[in-house]
């Protein structure tokens, strides 16, 4: 891996009105890293996620990606640069087709190139998501939610970015989906995608990731490799559950 991290923010804060969500938080992400953020409702995760992808500004800090500062900067440049976000709750183009929301995906790639190229990548993403396939032509807003969420990492995909910005894709889903949302996750990643996730179930985050942090009331609390998060005490108490078995360290 590169030694300049992908992402890099330093003393990052964001305030709605006089209440601070996010207070000064340093992280970063390398090139080809599964890190997780992990922490309870409210803790400011997708806050975080939402300044990352441009959604929103930040009070102060900055935020770097790919050695430029990015802090402040409008989403639509920043998924041109290759921020892309899956967020929470789908997002779906609803009276779309799922071709329709795929081809949205790609829009940013349009005139700059050519259409073989997109097609080639429509078609991974319909060999990742067989059931998208199937249903090419149905309205988003009539799927499943699992099938919903396929289609928004389906539509991430397509516009093919440098870094993945996961919100909750499990939330919602009952566990065979979880468990194919997952596996597709953790190809991506072992096919080289970076990826920041952040996830309600910690124990399935942290069982994927190679880093990890824990965010507590806008404040990042821990940090470490995945691993040390998941034996470490306080973790399984607080996310795991008292009765988690310590995880064997993965081998380097």
């Amino acid at each position: 891996m590169s030694t300049t991290p992908l992402l890099e923010i330093k003393h990052l804060k964001l305030s709605y009105g006089g209440i601070a969500a996010v207070k000064g938080i340093d992280f970063y992400i390398n090139a080809g890293e599964l890190v997780t953020l992990i922490g309870a409702n409210g803790a400011g995760k997708t806050t975080t996620l939402k300044v990352i992808a441009g959604l929103l500004k930040p009070s102060a800090g900055s935020i770097q990606f790919l050695g430029h500062a990015i802090g402040g900067k409008p989403a639509y440049e920043l998924a041109a640069l290759g921020i892309g976000l899956v967020p929470e709750g789908r997002g779906v183009f609803a009276r779309m087709t799922i071709l329709e929301n795929l081809q949205m995906g790609a829009y940013i790639r349009q005139g700059s190139q050519s259409s073989e190229s997109i097609d080639q990548d429509l078609e991974m993403a319909l060999t990742t998501f067989p059931r998208l396939r199937e249903r090419l032509f149905q309205l988003a807003g009539t799927l499943s939610g699992g099938e919903q969420q396929m289609v928004a990492i389906a539509r991430a995909m397509m516009a093919k970015p440098k870094l993945l910005l996961l919100d909750e894709p499990s939330m919602g889903l009952a566990p065979l989906m979880v468990e194919t949302i997952f596996e597709v996750i953790q190809n991506l990643n072992q096919q080289g995608m970076t990826i920041l996730l952040v996830e309600q179930n910690a124990r399935l985050a942290l069982s994927m990731a190679d880093r990890a942090y824990v965010m507590e009331s806008g404040a990042i609390t821990l940090s470490g490799s995945a691993d040390q998060l998941f034996n470490d005490d306080r973790v399984r108490e607080a996310y795991l559950g008292a009765d988690a078995k310590i995880k064997e360290t993965k081998e380097t």
